[in-house]
């Protein structure tokens, strides 16, 4: 028999009420709350290990429950109101996972591919951006995307939305630029900065060999260190009246123009 919780002063609920709202409490715990059927598939696809399952019997079956993971969870049933504080979106599918975090040092980082394509994102802000930038990663395939100087974490429930389960599809690590730079050097991968200084149109350029496309912020662009490291500055023609795009658009112009000359592969 299940577990039921319905009071929201539970210890336990509070405490998962701190894992959705504090960065600190997840990085203190290990642990991170997913919400919705399609990202806790895509989590257990990804090898994300849960501790428990929390679900609504009013919004979802245990019928579905179960075809939902072939490992038995801890599932708990709570009320309504307890599921209410705990659910990020407005629309909502009746179930919570509470997951254990992953390692992401770009220290660990292997390529099974010995031809890789690697997207960097430097100091994103906007955790919509991310999400967006993640689902295009997933879109095209790309063997890594690496976060340099993170400015939210990755299990930020904004992320996990945004991205809609693809922070759990893509091989996703983090590290300080200068740690970054030096692991790409290191595996020989040309670095491809988009950024307005000595830049050239990036549909001139070959990104059929190992190949990181890097990204900054729309307000800064990218830091010095990485332009006095980059293998060519690229540009994305502008024919308005400003010089810049949203990040996660850019993302998908360059990932895209790599692909194709690869062929799709």
């Amino acid at each position: 028999m299940n577990k039921v919780i319905s009071s929201s002063q539970n210890p336990l609920i509070r405490q998962l009420v701190q894992l959705k709202d504090k960065s600190r409490e997840r990085k203190k715990s290990g642990l991170f709350l997913i919400e919705g059927e399609r990202e806790i598939t895509l989590a257990l696809k990804g090898g994300y290990e849960f501790e428990s399952v929390l679900f609504n019997p009013e919004i979802i079956s245990e019928e579905q429950l179960n075809n939902l993971t072939t490992k038995q969870p801890n599932f708990i049933e709570v009320s309504t109101e307890v599921y209410q504080k705990l659910a990020y979106r407005d629309t909502t599918e009746g179930i919570i996972a509470v997951a254990k975090s992953k390692n992401h040092a770009i220290k660990d980082l292997k390529f099974s591919n010995k031809n890789p394509l690697i997207l960097v994102a430097e100091a994103p802000e906007k955790p919509g951006n991310i999400g967006a930038i993640l689902r295009t990663a997933d879109a095209a395939h790309v063997d890594a995307v690496i976060i340099a100087n993170p400015k939210t974490d990755l299990y930020n429930p904004n992320i996990i939305r945004s991205s809609v389960g693809c922070v759990f599809t893509n091989t996703v690590v983090t590290g300080s630029t200068s740690e970054i730079i030096a692991s790409l050097k290191a595996n020989n991968i040309h670095i491809f900065c988009a950024a307005l200084q000595a830049s050239v149109n990036y549909n001139t350029q070959d990104f059929t060999k190992p190949t990181a496309i890097v990204v900054g912020t729309e307000a800064t662009g990218l830091s010095a260190e990485w332009l006095d490291n980059s293998t060519q500055n690229i540009i994305i023609p502008m024919q308005g009246e400003i010089d810049s795009m949203n990040v996660s658009v850019a993302v998908g112009i360059l990932i895209f123009e790599a692909k194709r000359q690869r062929n799709f592969k």
